[in-house]
């Protein structure tokens, strides 16, 4: 691609890709078959334009493109650098996987409205991608509510009491948030600093006392709700009743990685590691990561339906790369830009095997799932893989980001955010090992299902075993990810 678009064009074009796809689509709404093609190619091309753009960021390029220039300091322009070029290579990798996936799953269940489906989830990778490219806060936040406004309809795709319910709820949560405390963050950002640019270490250095710092990190990490950082996290197990590629999607390849990706941005781009260590901004932030990864991780355990018991670890996952920011040490936020991607592969595969069950076995409760495995080894091996990942074990891309963070807590000797750590990843054993033991090592019951063995429909048993496989190549090979963490950091 780099042959006929210079790094600046191919930024835009990433951006555009999905916004076309999404356009070409519905022209295709009686031909399901060309419809998919048109999303697969539209997934395709994306993921070259960005692996276009690899080794330039690597290389110490930072390609940018200004599309609207609304005000004087104030531009509707992207530009990359090496956080929003891991981001962007997660979320168009996931996108070709859960299109298979998708393909897969919403025939075999014969989901309603497929064509609105396949649309919004394009608009919400174009969203995505703006978020990763974003040169500035205003740009991010202008695609962060876009990325809200187009799933909702995902969110609501069954049309149900629940998922109207459930939509409601996901609306007032992220637009209330953003609204009240992350529009008003920014706007403080700009009247402090007199600029919005994403810069090196940091734009607000020097322009604000410790306490008005400690005030407006707090707007930012609560108002990007999106990463479901408790209080704000209700939204997320309630999205549970929408179809499970849309599950994947909130949990893996755009909406709470964009609230993570935003926060270690703003982090590390906007205040400056070193600022916020300086004014002592550790101790707080700390303790609500903290609270969160181990009240959800004890949540997660009371869970019996599977899809809830994985949001509630999402809740508590989320929250480490949280936790990796306010340790304040260089080697703790990279390994929370490396968990990015490594929960992003582990956790689209646990939701991949959700509804590999719920379309083969029609099972949705853990206490369902005894002896599952000898019906279903490929699904059920992939789920076994994913948990691994989420407790945080080798040889899985999960061990690298948490072995990382607890090096940089032991670094700084935080030796609260270490017990979070070691408690929380004992937590994870408990809410994930019983399921795999269950699935391999109990006798199935007999029952209405018993006959329906066998794996679900193909497309959904490729996707799930390439996501497998990609949490483990994360371990072995991390260097491309590892050095764009490092980069992050200006290492």
């Amino acid at each position: 691609m780099s042959a006929y678009f210079s790094a600046d064009q191919l930024v835009l074009l990433a951006v555009l890709t999905p916004f076309v796809g999404a356009l070409i689509i519905p022209v295709f709404h009686k031909f399901p078959n060309l419809r998919e093609t048109v999303t697969l190619a539209s997934a395709a091309v994306l993921l070259a334009f960005v692996l276009s753009l690899l080794n330039p960021v690597l290389a110490g390029a930072r390609p940018e493109f200004q599309l609207i220039a609304v005000a004087h300091g104030l531009d509707l322009a992207f530009r990359l650098e090496p956080l929003g070029m891991l981001f962007a290579l997660v979320a168009s990798s996931l996108w070709i996987v859960n299109s298979i996936y998708s393909i897969g799953y919403m025939r075999a269940n014969d989901e309603p409205r497929q064509t609105i489906f396949y649309v919004c989830f394009a608009i919400a990778l174009g969203c995505t991608m703006g978020i990763a490219f974003a040169k500035n806060l205003f740009t991010l936040f202008l695609f962060y509510e876009g990325l809200t406004l187009s799933t909702y309809p995902l969110v609501t795709h069954k049309q149900s009491a629940d998922a109207l319910r459930a939509g409601r709820l996901y609306l007032l949560l992220l637009l209330g948030s953003s609204l009240l405390l992350f529009l008003p963050a920014i706007i403080a950002t700009w009247f402090l600093a007199g600029t919005l640019d994403f810069t090196p270490g940091g734009i607000l250095v020097g322009k604000a006392a410790p306490a008005v710092i400690a005030i407006l990190l707090a707007l930012y990490i609560f108002g990007i709700a999106k990463a479901a950082v408790m209080p704000l996290h209700f939204w997320l197990p309630a999205a549970m009743v929408a179809p499970t590629p849309v599950s994947a999607l909130l949990h893996a390849v755009a909406v709470v990685k964009a609230g993570v990706f935003a926060i270690v941005k703003v982090a590390v781009l906007v205040f400056g590691i070193e600022t916020l260590s300086a004014m002592g901004q550790s101790g707080w932030l700390t303790a609500v990561a903290g609270a969160t990864i181990i009240v959800a991780s004890l949540v997660a355990l009371r869970q019996d339906n599977l899809k809830r018991r994985l949001a509630y670890s999402t809740v508590s996952q989320l929250s480490y790369i949280v936790l990796g920011v306010a340790i304040l040490a260089p080697i703790s936020v990279v390994g929370a830009a490396m968990h990015i991607a490594a929960h992003a592969v582990s956790k689209i595969t646990l939701f991949f095997a959700a509804g590999s069950i719920y379309t083969a076995a029609h099972l949705t409760e853990v206490s369902q799932l005894d002896g599952i495995g000898r019906r279903m080894p490929w699904t059920m091996g992939a789920f076994a893989v994913g948990a691994l990942g989420m407790i945080g074990l080798p040889p899985t891309g999960g061990f690298l980001g948490k072995w990382l963070m607890l090096n940089g807590a032991m670094e700084t000797a935080n030796w609260a955010a270490v017990a979070i750590i070691v408690t929380s990843t004992v937590l994870n054993a408990g809410y994930f090992l019983p399921i795999v033991f269950r699935a391999f090592f109990r006798t199935a019951v007999e029952d209405a299902h018993a006959e329906k063995s066998g794996e679900a429909p193909w497309p959904i048993v490729v996707a799930l075993t390439l996501t497998a496989a990609g949490t483990v190549l994360i371990f072995f090979f991390p260097d491309k990810f590892f050095a764009l963490a490092r980069m992050t950091i200006g290492r």
